[in-house]
């Protein structure tokens, strides 16, 4: 399973809506290889998500997974999650103001208002249904991570320009009051 390159922003790429996946598309064994990789790939660039276009793939296909992330450790773990086709539903009107990055834009964060409750359908990586309900923090990632199927960035969604930041100056001047934000959601929510 090879570590496949990260298109960063500015490739065409990452602003193209993807293509869906047939049932006999997923099962073919290029797809299932374009998994092991996708999930390869996030785990080595300690991402909370990582979707098949960001590798040059542009097909509606998603990883999710947060367990002990040293770049995130104040989000709720997240198993191996694989979505397939996926759609989002807005379960309310709250948002919570999510302090985002990614691995396509890199050294770079910003604020992003995100649905703190939400309803996914997709299909799992041997084409099983799922539909279930996300809420808090991981919430959020659901929506990073799908927005990448339909050409958006993150950048795309914050209204506030004021509120981008490399790493190191997030870590120096904004992580602490967001991260007790975040904990505070994750208490009230579980995700």
């Amino acid at each position: 399973m090879p570590i496949r390159k990260i298109a960063h922003v500015g490739h065409p790429i990452l602003r193209q809506t993807a293509r869906t996946l047939s049932p006999e598309e997923l099962a073919s064994p290029e797809t299932q290889r374009l998994i092991d990789d996708l999930i390869e790939t996030m785990r080595d660039a300690n991402g909370a998500g990582l979707a098949a276009p960001q590798v040059y793939e542009p097909v509606m296909l998603c990883a999710i997974e947060v367990n002990k992330n040293p770049r995130y450790p104040y989000k709720p773990a997240i198993p191996l999650t694989i979505l397939v086709n996926p759609e989002i539903e807005f379960l309310t009107d709250e948002r919570f103001d999510n302090y985002e990055g990614c691995l396509s834009v890199p050294n770079l964060r910003g604020v992003v208002a995100r649905a703190t409750h939400i309803r996914v359908r997709a299909l799992d990586r041997f084409g099983a249904p799922l539909d279930y309900e996300v809420k808090g923090l991981t919430a959020g990632t659901y929506q990073h991570e799908v927005d990448h199927l339909f050409g958006k960035l993150f950048l795309d969604r914050v209204t506030d320009s004021s509120t981008l930041t490399t790493w190191t100056e997030f870590e120096r001047y904004h992580m602490a009051a967001f991260v007790e934000r975040a904990r505070a959601l994750v208490a009230r929510d579980g995700q």
